[in-house]
């Protein structure tokens, strides 16, 4: 179950005694490696604590519609933009009622309605429950709007009926739901990634950089990851942790990037640039602490250009599949398609940096994906969601 490694996973729990399995389902969506939170219906507490399941997920459990706790009051809004599936087991009949009526008059309801991705239901109830016309009635519509239903099984329940209904088995459910990411787009490709900022020292204290968080490039290579590509990440300094299973090299000027990035370019399949690179750099390193002097108002530095490392790697024989970034602040698809040319890349990704809701320290971004022949526009959310679009895409145009 790799596929649900580095996932942000929601799982919902409704009022039914199988959700005593929930904590079972918690424990291992966390042992694949995903990012689990907890939302809960009241009637679910009856059943099972939030503090078992919060201790469990290590994040806090969700139950209240309105939130005033978090941003803007609205939780379902922000927990149906961080996860990328939505997992409900135990799902009561009501709530496949509620689902089917696209119903939002709880938090799980709400959540379920604003969520744009895969959505998976683990039934459980009464087995003369689950054969009622209503219920098949609700199932046929949750599976035309493309919801994935796991189960229900047969055997004895807790009322002492016998027939289907019960919840599957947590084995079950995980084997079902981690393939809703098994992709693997990109197997065994070898995929070179650039990000973050590099450094340009002045002296030993003062150093030119460009502004960049490196989260887009993180999530590039998460995602990456995800669909089977081996990942060499190429990092300037950053205060993010390296996606597991990427081979990191930390380095921090251009120059320290630029020979990291010749050195591992050799069987690279593509090579994404997405590190902010100093065009420039001192000529000269001063070894001491330069002094503030009250008798100079100014000070000059001179500056002498860096190698550009996507030119340098559009040069080489047997290049890579190419992708670079547009950081733009006006002209943004013109400049983008500009740099496209004069590179010789395959694809260039224009980013406007000239607000503060997206780009740079912001957990969003939308981004715009230009070749020789066709643009694609991927609307703002989480910088994660838009480098899997982006890493899907790549992985369309080389199968292509």
């Amino acid at each position: 179950m790799n596929s649900l490694a580095n996932k942000n996973i929601l799982l919902g729990v409704t009022g039914g005694i199988a959700a005593y399995k929930s904590a079972e389902i918690v424990r291992a969506l966390k042992k694949a490696g995903s990012s689990v939170r907890v939302v809960m219906t009241k009637s679910a507490e009856e059943f099972i604590t939030p503090l078992t399941l919060q201790a469990l997920s290590g994040n806090k459990v969700s139950s209240d519609l309105l939130d005033p706790e978090t941003e803007a009051g609205m939780g379902h809004i922000e927990l149906a933009k961080w996860a990328d599936a939505i997992l409900i087991a135990p799902t009561t009949a009501n709530t496949l009622a509620k689902l089917a009526s696209g119903r939002a008059d709880d938090l799980l309801s709400s959540i379920s309605l604003a969520f744009e991705g895969p959505l998976a239901l683990a039934p459980a109830m009464n087995q003369a429950m689950w054969k009622d016309s209503r219920t098949k009635e609700n199932i046929e519509k949750l599976k035309d709007n493309n919801f994935n239903i796991y189960g229900p099984g047969s055997g004895e329940q807790a009322c002492g009926d016998i027939g289907l209904g019960r919840m599957l088995e947590p084995e079950e459910i995980m084997l079902n739901f981690s393939l809703l990411f098994e992709e693997g787009h990109l197997n065994n490709k070898n995929i070179l990634i650039t990000a973050g900022p590099t450094q340009e020292p002045i002296d030993p204290v003062r150093y030119i950089t460009n502004r960049s968080s490196g989260k887009m490039g993180y999530c590039l290579a998460e995602a990456s990851l995800e669909s089977g590509a081996n990942v060499t990440l190429v990092s300037g300094p950053v205060n993010i942790e390296a996606p597991e299973g990427a081979h990191l090299v930390k380095v921090q000027t251009a120059e320290e990037m630029y020979e990291s990035v010749m050195h591992h370019i050799k069987n690279t399949d593509i090579f994404i640039s997405s590190a902010a690179v100093a065009d420039y750099k001192p000529e000269n390193f001063s070894k001491d602490k330069i002094k503030k002097s009250d008798k100079n108002s100014e000070i000059s530095i001179g500056m002498t250009k860096n190698k550009d490392i996507l030119k340098s790697v559009s040069e080489i024989s047997n290049k890579p599949y190419l992708v670079g970034f547009a950081a733009e602040t006006n002209d943004l698809i013109n400049n983008a398609k500009l740099k496209l040319k004069n590179k010789k890349l395959d694809l260039i990704i224009a980013n406007d940096v000239s607000g503060k809701d997206i780009g740079f320290d912001s957990e969003e971004n939308e981004v715009t994906l230009i070749n020789s022949d066709s643009e694609f526009f991927i609307e703002k959310e989480s910088k994660k969601k838009v480098a899997s679009k982006i890493i899907k895409y790549i992985s369309e145009k080389l199968v292509s």
